[in-house]
């Protein structure tokens, strides 16, 4: 009979560090045991909208997000099925019509701004972890990501940040800190934060 995975939620702000400490507690398991499943690649399609009403959505609210298909995922993962992980176009606002094979795999990862604060996710999180950092060294974090990486325009990242990113932090993410068992410092070496979670595991 297989073992049930092991799920952990991993919280916090945009450009905290949850990816980079997500990607690090992985590759100590190794990628036949573990894998991260971002929450963000499952932002609802939005191909019936025009490209500029698209770049207008709120996508740091919970309903900008198909929580209950990743929850779903999670759920056929640990009885042993594999499930098809929506892939997202971010400089585009879409998804493809690409997806990425996930097998219930020892460890499963879920991250994201909100998955603390979706209660469909965090009752199914086996290690709850937020990662706080300073506000400003998330903003040039995510700053530096959305436009090297997503293709987006400076402007466009500011203005989204001041609309969305931080009303939705302070009312949501820096909320959902209190459902954490352990709260990671995103700021320097996470090399001690991970080999503490590892052992936990």
């Amino acid at each position: 009979m297989k073992r049930k995975s092991s799920i952990i939620g991993v919280a916090g702000g945009s450009g905290a560090g949850k990816t980079t400490l997500a990607s690090a507690v992985a590759s100590s398991w190794g990628d036949r045991r573990s894998v991260v499943i971002p929450h963000d690649a499952y932002y609802r399609d939005l191909t019936h909208l025009g490209p500029e009403e698209r770049a207008t959505q709120n996508f740091d609210a919970p309903e900008a997000l198909e929580t209950e298909l990743l929850a779903n995922h999670l759920d056929r993962l640990t009885e042993g099925v594999g499930v098809d992980r929506p892939v997202y176009d971010f400089s585009r606002h879409t998804r493809t019509a690409d997806v990425i094979a996930i097998e219930p795999l020892d460890i499963i990862i879920v991250e994201g701004i909100l998955v603390l604060a979706e209660p469909a996710l965090r009752s199914r999180f086996d290690l709850k972890i937020y990662v706080d950092a300073d506000p400003d060294i998330r903003l040039l974090r995510r700053l530096e990501r959305d436009v090297e990486e997503r293709g987006r325009d400076l402007s466009s990242v500011a203005a989204q940040y001041r609309s969305s990113v931080k009303p939705m932090h302070d009312a949501l993410v820096e909320e959902s800190k209190r459902h954490a068992d352990v709260i990671v410092p995103g700021e320097g070496d996470l090399d001690r934060a991970v080999e503490v979670i590892v052992a936990y595991l």
